[in-house]
């Protein structure tokens, strides 16, 4: 089990220790939004993140309870991912960072979910939240 140590006992401080790495981010970004959920699907990520960097940050997220792992159902030797509530409970840390980055730098977005967003900030937290149960169920 991976251990995260805590610096403090400051909310912030504390979320970061689990979710202040870009890569842990860029994991949780694409298995709500691209419907990522295993190994080689994250890997296939415009950001190129490097095996040994995603099996660490997928074995933290499953250690703090953020995800699961599960054998695959079509392959014995291959894992599923799928998000717990801990981790849909991200989701609208997720849209706002989307939000914010949109905002002030010059992105690669999809301009449907953009405007979804941009619109419909709680709506589409909703769906996404809801989504993802939907996918953990499966």
């Amino acid at each position: 089990m991976k251990e995260i140590k805590q610096r403090s006992s400051c909310p912030i401080s504390t979320s970061l220790d689990v979710l202040g790495d870009k890569w842990t981010l860029l994991i949780l970004r694409d298995m709500v939004f691209a419907g990522k959920s295993t190994y080689g699907q994250f890997l296939q990520s415009a950001e190129k993140m490097a095996t040994n960097i995603l099996a660490d940050r997928l074995a933290v997220l499953e250690s703090q309870g953020i995800l699961t792992k599960a054998v695959a159902d079509d392959k014995k030797s291959k894992f599923t991912y799928r998000l717990t509530e801990k981790g849909i409970d991200i989701v609208p840390i997720i849209v706002s960072l989307i939000l914010w980055g949109a905002k002030h730098y010059l992105t690669d977005i999809n301009p449907a979910l953009l405007e979804e967003l941009q619109t419909g900030k709680d709506a589409a937290i909703e769906k996404y939240q809801r989504l993802a149960r939907e996918k953990s169920l499966a």
